[in-house]
Order: structure tokens, then C-alpha cells, then sequence
């Protein structure tokens, strides 16, 4: 085991930089998945760390040793790709063992590896079959076990789960969240799921276009997204992001906020540095939202209900955006399409995103309960 620093890394290709100067330390045992969609240069910082690719710039280390210049083998590094490119004509054992074995390593220690390896990924009862004759999710073990085999201080994963169905993803987030338990190793996982990041990750690396937006727990990523880019991508649903402006100056802590189609709130927010009708904008998670049903003639319009089983979706038509506002409703949900319905929330669950796209925290303790703000078509 051992921790990752990136250290002012930067990679181009031609004239093309994919990785703008990026500081990155990962702990020791930690579970760190890197996040963001296709093109964002997650893949491309995974195979910098496995030594696949050359930094342009900087320096990496793993366990306080500089390894920039050194071979993936050198490394100490296991790799798990979202192909499994297991050898078709070998055994479960001998695709495990390939590795050990083209260290030279000698039979008897061979063994004991592959056999541990196996039992750790409850693979025991396989390692005479072939590759043709196990599940996706048992080949996509197999894969890691290969990976696992020579004891690699950090186990690295490219989108390991995208080739499986639905069902084993889900299985194979369990056996890979069980086995990070088990050897308290440190893991460093590549997608663009986010479901799979939330649900993995001691801590999350969102990237955009090659830059760290934000570096943190699942918990501080939904709760307090430090950009517009990160709460538009974590969430399912996304979190609805609603264009507000700057009404006057602040007084005190206090700020007021015109939200479009929804009025004027007031929020504890750091304005001071924003000019009169600087333009904003506004996120609110589709649960913290509460729908009251109005008269004919105010209020904001549902165009649809989906109906999911244990909870509803409600679309609302919003002045002034192209996007529909995404409701959360417990079941049985007593709105229907077509009729017209105004909008509560707390103002502390309200996130306030500058003109920079830049999240602007509470400076104090926010009214909640009895001062819930009714947001509703003016």
C-alpha cells in the first residue's frame, strides 16, 4: 500500500494540453475515484500514474519515492482495463499466473499467490475452467485477480464495469467495494458513471476539460458542490439550475436574489464583491422541493409525471428556461399533468452560483422550518 502525489502534472499531445499542471495526493488505503465526462482527461491521468503515458511536466510519487521516469512494472502498480483480454486458451490459474510467471517466479511461490488471489475473489472453484465458460462478471474478476496477483502497492481501474448489463454492474460494485474492505489497498477507479463514483468512493475527483473542479467525499460533492459543473453532474436527477439575479447590494450578511419566475429571496450570501444586476444563478435539488397545487391562473405548469414504483417524477414548464424544473415526489403523488402548482423549499438548501459559475456559501446559519420561501410564478 501507498500514496499517490501529483506534483504540477501536465500532458500534451502535439499542441493539445489534456492535463493543465494538476496537484493531486491520494492517501494511503483510500478508495479515489476519478469522475466527468468522456474527453475530461480522467483516463489519461489513470495511465500517467501507471506509467503508461509520460508526464509533459512535473513529477509523480508512490509512497514518497519519485517514479516519473520509472516503468509500470517499476511501479508497483496493478491495472485492471475495461476490456478483460484474458487469454482464451488459458485456465482461470494460468491467466492468473501469467504474470508471475513472466517474473520468473518459481512454482511453489506461484501457487500460493494464485491460490490466495483466488480465495480473496472467490474464484477457488473456477481455476481449472476456461474463459468461455464463466459470466462477464466472473471474467471481469479473474481480470483483477491478474491484476492482484503480484501484490501491486495501488490497484488501478479504467472503467472496468462498462462492457457488463445493469444487474452485474450493480453485483460488481458490491464485490469491488468488498474487496477494497478486505485488503485495505490503495484503489484508484476511472468512470464516467456517477452512480458508480458516489457509491465507491472514500473521495472523488471531478474533472472538466482537464482541471480539478472539486476534490471531496460523495457527502460534500452532493451537498456542496463548489461549482456549476459539479452540481449539474452529480445527482440523478441532476440538481435543477435556475437563472437569478443580484438585486441591489448587500445588506449585512443578507443579499436579494430575483430567481426566474419564482420572486426576490433573501440569502446569507458573499455578494460584495458582485455588482447591482450581476447575473446568477440558482441550484435546488429536485427533493428539496415541495409542491403545493394553485389556482388555474398562477403558479408553474406540470407537463409530466413519471411514475417509478416507489417515487414520481414531476416536470415543470419555468419562464425563462429551456430546461424542465425536476421535482422528487414521494408516491402516491397527488399532482397530475396539466395542472398548475407552486414551488416551496428552505432557504438553506438553496445553492448560489456566481456569474463565474462558482458556489457562493452561506456566511451564517440560514432560516429554515417557519421561514421556508414559497417560490412561485410571480
Amino acid at each position: 500500500m501507498a500514496c499517490v502525489e501529483l506534483k504540477k502534472i501536465n500532458k500534451t499531445f502535439g499542441k493539445i494540453e489534456i492535463i493543465p499542471n494538476v496537484d493531486l495526493r491520494i492517501e494511503d488505503g483510500e478508495f479515489v475515484v476519478f469522475v466527468g465526462p468522456s474527453g475530461c482527461g480522467k483516463s489519461t491521468l489513470l495511465r500517467l500514474i501507471a506509467g503508461l503515458e509520460e508526464p509533459t511536466a512535473g513529477d509523480i510519487e508512490i509512497g514518497g519515492e519519485v517514479v516519473t521516469d520509472l516503468s509500470p512494472k517499476e511501479r508497483g502498480v496493478g491495472m485492471v482495463f475495461q476490456s478483460y483480454a484474458l487469454y482464451p486458451h488459458m485456465s482461470v490459474y494460468e491467466n492468473i499466473a501469467f504474470g508471475l510467471k513472466l517474473g520468473k517466479a518459481n512454482k511453489g511461490r506461484i501457487q500460493e499467490w494464485v491460490e490466495k488471489t483466488a480465495e480473496v475473489l472467490q474464484l477457488t472453484s473456477l481455476l481449472q475452467r476456461k474463459p468461455r465458460e464463466l459470466s462477464g462478471g466472473q471474467r471481469q474478476r479473474v481480470a483483477i485477480g491478474r491484476a492482484m496477483a503480484r501484490e501491486p502497492r495501488i490497484m488501478l481501474f479504467d472503467e472496468p464495469l462498462s462492457n457488463l448489463d445493469a444487474s452485474l454492474r450493480v453485483q460488481m460494485r458490491t464485490e469491488i467495494a468488498k474487496l477494497h474492505d478486505r485488503l485495505q489497498s490503495t484503489m484508484i477507479y476511472v468512470t464516467h458513471d456517477q452512480v458508480e463514483a458516489m457509491t465507491l468512493a472514500d473521495k472523488i475527483v471531478v474533472l472538466n476539460g482537464g482541471h480539478i473542479e472539486q476534490v471531496g467525499t460523495p457527502y460534500e460533492l452532493y451537498e456542496t458542490p463548489a461549482s456549476l459543473f459539479v452540481a449539474g453532474f452529480i445527482g440523478s436527477p441532476k440538481m435543477n439550475l435556475i437563472p437569478a439575479t443580484l438585486q441591489g447590494s448587500a445588506q449585512g450578511n443578507r443579499s436579494q436574489i430575483k430567481i426566474c419566475g419564482m420572486g426576490t429571496v433573501s440569502l446569507d450570501r458573499g455578494t460584495s464583491h458582485l455588482e447591482d444586476g450581476a447575473k446568477m444563478t440558482v441550484g435546488l435539488r429536485p427533493e428539496h422541493i415541495e409542491l403545493e397545487i394553485s389556482g388555474p391562473d398562477s403558479g408553474l405548469e406540470v407537463v409530466n409525471v413519471e411514475y417509478l414504483g416507489n417515487e414520481a417524477y414531476v416536470y415543470l414548464e419555468m419562464p425563462g428556461m429551456e430546461d424542465l424544473v425536476v421535482v422528487r415526489e414521494s408516491v402516491p403523488c397527488q399532482v397530475q399533468a396539466g395542472q398548475r402548482v407552486t414551488m416551496n423549499a428552505e432557504p438553506a438548501l438553496l445553492h448560489v452560483f456566481d456569474t463565474d459559475g462558482r458556489s457562493l456559501p452561506p456566511l451564517a446559519s440560514v432560516p429554515t422550518g417557519e421561514e421556508a420561501v414559497q417560490l412561485a410564478s410571480q
